[in-house]
């Protein structure tokens, strides 16, 4: 049954909590995606076998919550995960997907004694300057200052809008630009075939957040959504080393 949870800043964020053993396994998922989606529903009924605690939440602006998308940004989404994590006493075990994967390595930065592992898949930090911004032409970044918006199309739904605040927000936000020490074990998943977040974006990760138990994964062929039986399959068991290890 989903639950809501009223944040500081006055937004109000839907969540399913699951109880059971530590660490809690929690999943952050990505841009304009929501917590009904493929990844999240299957490690909820993974956890609930094994019998293990599980949170998934929707940012504001996104599915259940209070909001409009546009509004956002990640300051505010991050602010948002950082509440939901509020709800859990114990140790965490982050399972971030794209933007989910920036938000859970700003949770780890800012947090990292509550963090027991991470593990990413299709990481994207800090695509809002290196994939949206570097990306815009004179007239796109024209647009953007003069009218504060623009719209990109999307191969998954209709066009979305980049607002100027969520590009300025996101210099706020960068982790690839300062130290990022990862203590725990850390796993990074991306696909080959993944046209949203090249494989270099998961190498630059990898080489630099420094940390002592820290591991690649490329799946030949996987695309960003990452959601085929084998790449749920090893989403599981890649989360299971990393409670092992943890």
């Amino acid at each position: 049954m989903t639950q809501h949870l009223h944040t500081p800043q006055g937004r109000t964020i839907a969540y399913h909590l699951i109880r059971g053993s530590g660490p809690t396994v929690v999943f952050l998922g990505g841009f304009m995606s929501d917590m009904a989606g493929t990844k999240a529903v299957f490690l909820e009924d993974w956890c609930r076998a094994q019998g293990r605690a599980f949170l998934r939440f929707d940012y504001s602006g996104h599915g259940e919550s209070s909001g409009r998308f546009t509004d956002g940004t990640i300051g505010d989404w991050f602010a948002d995960a950082r509440a939901a994590l509020s709800l859990i006493d114990g140790p965490v075990v982050l399972v971030g997907s794209s933007m989910g994967g920036w938000i859970s390595l700003l949770l780890a930065r800012e947090m990292p004694a509550k963090v027991a592992g991470l593990v990413t898949i299709a990481a994207a930090p800090d695509f809002t300057e290196d994939s949206m911004w570097a990306g815009f032409d004179a007239d796109q970044r024209a647009a953007l200052d003069r009218d504060g918006q623009i719209a990109l199309p999307s191969d998954y739904d209709a066009p979305y809008t980049i607002t100027r605040r969520l590009i300025e927000d996101g210099r706020d936000n960068l982790v690839l630009r300062s130290p990022l020490d990862l203590p725990f074990p850390v796993r990074f998943l991306q696909g080959t075939a993944d046209a949203d977040v090249e494989m270099s974006v998961a190498l630059r990760l990898l080489d630099h957040a420094t940390g002592a138990d820290m591991r690649l994964t490329l799946v030949k062929g996987a695309d960003h959504r990452f959601s085929d039986d084998a790449c749920l399959d090893l989403i599981t068991t890649t989360v299971a080393d990393v409670i092992a290890r943890a």
